[in-house]
């Protein structure tokens, strides 16, 4: 098939995110796009049984501010098992910055999220993105 859409290596995606509203959106823009969203989070607590107990994350979406704790603790958990994170925050600690593919900040466009999670993915295919999101950065190291 000639115009046959390219096999996405980010499918599965864990939406941790503190404030209602901001979790819909999200959750239902990706489910949109034809990401499966394995959980939707409001806590590190709930984050981190996730990341122990699901088989398949692809990608951990993280606020670093939530309610119960910080984020970087989560992102931490993932890179342990070998998941990605994306930051999804109005201000990144420079010291995490080791622990996740990038940083999109917040207030961002829908379109930057999924450019966001396109450049991870041409970076886990081994190539470096041509061009980026102006609301994200992208870290050098991936887990």
């Amino acid at each position: 098939m000639l115009f046959a859409k390219k096999k996405r290596r980010i499918e599965r995606i864990l939406l941790v995110e503190d404030e209602p509203l901001e979790a819909f959106d999200t959750e239902h823009f990706l489910n949109g796009e034809g990401f499966t969203i394995v959980a939707t989070v409001d806590s590190v607590a709930d984050a981190l049984a996730w990341i122990d107990d699901e088989e398949e994350i692809d990608l951990v979406l993280v606020d670093v501010r939530l309610s119960d704790g910080n984020g970087v603790d989560v992102a931490h958990a993932a890179k342990a098992r070998g998941i990605e994170a994306l930051f999804v925050t109005g201000d990144c600690p420079p010291e995490a910055r080791w622990l996740a593919a990038g940083w999109l900040a917040k207030p961002y466009p829908q379109r930057d999220l999924l450019g966001a999670i396109e450049a991870i993915e041409t970076l886990i295919g081994g190539k470096r993105p041509e061009k980026l999101p102006g609301s994200f950065s992208l870290f050098a190291g991936l887990a």
